[in-house]
């Protein structure tokens, strides 16, 4: 599915309207609609970019966590700089920059 497709012509309304409707203004419920249909449609470009959005995605909320957990900037730091250099190697490998 591609921006300019038909497809994602029917499939845009249909996520806006459970935004805002199904959903009665509950932020949690719209988090969590928003999580699946951006991975859902990002799943129809391909299984390659889906696999790495999965892995980038645990990635950062792996190193969130020890950031978070961290005592000291310079541990914080490295978690930090570590999730970007990461992402930014496998972005650069698989030429999706």
């Amino acid at each position: 599915m591609l921006f300019n497709s038909i497809s994602f012509a029917l499939f845009l309304p249909i996520v806006f309207i459970l935004y805002w409707f199904a959903t009665n203004g509950n932020l949690r419920l719209q988090n969590i609609l928003l999580f699946i249909s951006s991975y859902f449609f990002l799943r129809l470009l391909g299984l390659q970019i889906f696999i790495l959005l999965i892995f980038s995605t645990l990635l950062d909320y792996f190193s969130g966590i020890k950031m978070h957990e961290a005592k000291n900037q310079n541990l914080k730091r490295f978690w930090f700089w570590m999730s970007i250099g990461i992402n930014f190697r496998i972005s650069w490998r698989f030429q999706i920059l």
